[in-house]
């Protein structure tokens, strides 16, 4: 099973379905100090909203991480993981632009 087709990468990404995250983390943000309170009880947004942001940008190859890498099991399976691994790097990096 390959993992290397994807569609092409869109101009830009709908980012709208993770809007109520961005919004929980912000006020998160903004109610606690900065420091390791704050990266404490902002932990759970943060890894929320990124990975929303992951699974919206690059859903089929998040999805096929999610699938593949959940347990361990096989040798296959471990490969099919790594290779699933690899396919959603590559789609995170084909969203970056140069600053």
């Amino acid at each position: 099973m390959s993992f290397s087709h994807r569609d092409p990468p869109p101009h830009s990404v709908d980012v709208h379905g993770c809007d109520r995250l961005y919004r929980a983390l912000t006020d998160c943000h903004r109610r606690i100090p900065a420091g390791p309170s704050r990266e404490a009880a902002c932990r759970h947004l943060n890894r929320s909203f990124a990975e929303c942001l992951v699974g919206v940008a690059c859903p089929r190859e998040s999805d096929a991480v999610r699938s593949l890498c959940s347990s361990g099991g096989t040798a296959l399976k471990r490969r099919q993981c790594q290779e699933a691994q690899l396919s959603l790097s590559a789609c995170l990096s084909s969203h970056q632009t140069e600053l």
